[in-house]
């Protein structure tokens, strides 16, 4: 970020853009804190724990553990997804005594099948189930005393509630009504309601939506701020909340630019920069002309293959800082480099002395990472020796910054960022204490609402959800078993029972025999936005528990199929998760 600036643009797309930036746009407006508001501990207290739109025993596996403590803590936990995710059912746990043998630990005690898109109708029948039950017992269901103080917007969210039928929530949603007042009474018995989300929520066209109506339901309850409660966006990857923690953001706030300013004295660029999507587009146009990746596969996790791969080709350089080849390497600019970098679990020894970086976990958790095994080659150089010397190259050996000692000795880098970053006050000093600390939450700490109102905000979205023309369906991207990110470390999906392919596409039993389709059918998908038409070839039909008029694939093989201009509104997220599609016999 500091050579970035120093260098004089914003141009900083992450990861975050492609997964959780919903998240934050969502809770910044409605919470004034642009991440998770509960603590592990929190999570094993919880009376009620909702998972929507996430698969813990594929995408995030550790948290299995948690959610197995907190069953056993008396929790229930509602797992809100168009699959009935095996790791959500039953979980053995390999670390446990026997954790291999028996019947292991059943996790959710209720499924919402959702239809895909359909989570704002649903989430929008709790809060009237919720009303329905508060009015029968006048203060016994809401928390009038924190929506008093500290909350604004709720008579609208009510009006709402009461004009949206159970109808239309049914049909939207396609869950029953039972089911959701099932649901909505148990939140409303318990001491406290967690709500956990990952990319189910957050890659569709209305996913601010999505997760600002949770956020509606939970204040209803007063379900922030408070022990057992909050919200809970699980990111996998340490990288996606700390680097937006430290500012890695197209868009930096004003109060960042002038820490940034007093500490090393120079003006950062004041307007904002380009996200990834916006990235591939200009790369296209070939208004940004260099490309340099930290990390990451980016022309498989990003959409529409062959629009990026266009893009990456019309750069006059293309770098990418790697720990492992990837497919992104084969696409380059008309001049290209790879250098090869240090893993986090290989040591990293600067002028003799090994160092430490840290990361930052979706509880707030900053704890130290110190790398053991040997580096693969002599010739790899660590991420921020890379970005020094970088720096030091394009900026000049007369810049006043200490680029090389920075890299020398990475504790300086942390005295920095100590006087630039809140939170990380004697940030060395805390870490020579203990590996981690936790840092500060104001809504979790002190129900403290740093929005513009000084409130937490209702907000009323639409309650309509995508349907699909006659004869076509949704489609949603899913990962498997193993795979992490782009990674894919079999064809095999065990937790799905699918071996050998992942060209697939699960479909509904119900919705093969009324369109003519027999499983093990080999089709060519094709995608529907804005009048274009993209297809991919030689998938095989999967008959599947799955909503009718809804389909999955696999990502990144559906990648495709999505157009790169098809973003959530706001985040400017790719809609992996609200794609229109039909489906063909191959000939």
């Amino acid at each position: 970020q500091l050579f970035v600036r120093k260098f004089g643009t914003n141009n900083l797309p992450d990861c975050s853009n492609m997964c959780h930036e919903s998240s934050g746009r969502a809770l910044t407006d409605a919470i004034g804190v642009g991440k998770g508001t509960v603590s592990l501990e929190d999570l094993e207290n919880a009376g009620v724990i909702f998972i929507f739109g996430q698969n813990p025993g594929s995408n995030h596996p550790r948290m299995l553990a948690t959610l197995q403590r907190a069953k056993r803590n008396g929790a229930r936990i509602i797992s809100v997804n168009p699959l009935n995710e095996t790791g959500l059912r039953r979980f053995k746990n390999p670390q446990e005594v026997g954790g291999w043998v028996g019947r292991g630990t059943s996790l959710a005690d209720l499924h919402l099948p959702v239809r895909i898109n359909g989570d704002v109708a649903l989430v929008k029948g709790l809060i009237k189930a919720t009303l329905a039950l508060e009015r029968a017992q006048p203060g016994k269901v809401f928390d009038k005393a924190f929506l008093a103080e500290y909350t604004q917007g709720i008579e609208p969210v009510l009006e709402d509630a009461d004009r949206t039928s159970w109808q239309t929530i049914e049909q939207l949603a396609g869950v029953e009504r039972a089911l959701l007042e099932r649901a909505a009474k148990w939140a409303a018995e318990a001491e406290g309601v967690i709500a956990c989300w990952a990319m189910g929520l957050t890659q569709h066209v209305n996913a601010v939506a999505n997760i600002q109506t949770i956020v509606n339901f939970l204040l209803l309850g007063g379900n922030l701020g408070k022990p057992g409660a909050g919200v809970c966006p699980v990111r996998g990857h340490s990288n996606v909340q700390g680097d937006r923690t430290m500012g890695i953001w197209e868009r930096p706030n004003i109060e960042l630019l002038r820490a940034i300013k007093e500490e090393f004295g120079f003006r950062s660029p004041q307007h904002a920069g380009v996200d990834t999507v916006d990235c591939v587009r200009a790369m296209r146009r070939g208004t940004i002309e260099v490309f340099f990746a930290m990390g990451g596969n980016f022309v498989a996790a990003t959409p529409d293959d062959d629009y990026v791969a266009g893009a990456v080709a019309n750069c006059r350089l293309t770098v990418q800082v790697s720990t492992k080849l990837n497919r992104s390497h084969v696409y380059v600019g008309r001049e290209a480099l790879i250098l090869p970098a240090l893993g986090r679990t290989d040591s990293d020894t600067q002028k003799g002395v090994a160092q430490i970086v840290t990361v930052e976990n979706s509880m707030g958790v900053v704890q130290t990472s110190k790398g053991t095994l040997p580096p693969p080659s002599a010739q790899c150089r660590s991420e921020v020796w890379i970005v020094a010397q970088l720096a030091r190259a394009v900026l000049g050996h007369e810049d006043d910054i200490p680029w090389q000692s920075m890299a020398d000795d990475y504790a300086l880098i942390r005295d920095r960022i100590s006087r630039v970053i809140p939170g990380f006050d004697s940030f060395n000093e805390r870490l020579r204490q203990q590996d981690e600390f936790v840092l500060p939450n104001a809504v979790r700490d002190h129900r403290v609402f740093n929005t513009d109102t000084k409130k937490a905000n209702f907000f009323v979205h639409p309650t309509a959800a995508m349907t699909a023309p006659e004869g076509q369906f949704v489609m949603m991207s899913i990962r498997s078993h193993d795979q992490f990110n782009t990674t894919v470390y079999s064809n095999d999906d065990r937790y799905r029972g699918i071996r050998g392919s992942r060209r697939v596409v699960l479909i509904n039993r119900k919705d093969m025999k009324a369109h003519r389709l027999k499983s093990g059918a080999m089709v060519k998908v094709s995608s529907h936005y804005d009048g274009q038409a993209r297809s991919v070839d030689g998938f095989q039909l999967v008959s599947y528990k799955i909503p009718r008029g809804c389909v999955a694939m696999y990502y990144p093989e559906c990648n495709p199929l999505i157009p790169i201009e098809y973003a959530a509104e706001q985040s400017n997220t790719p809609a992996y998760k609200s794609v229109i599609v039909s489906l063909t016999i191959a000939e």
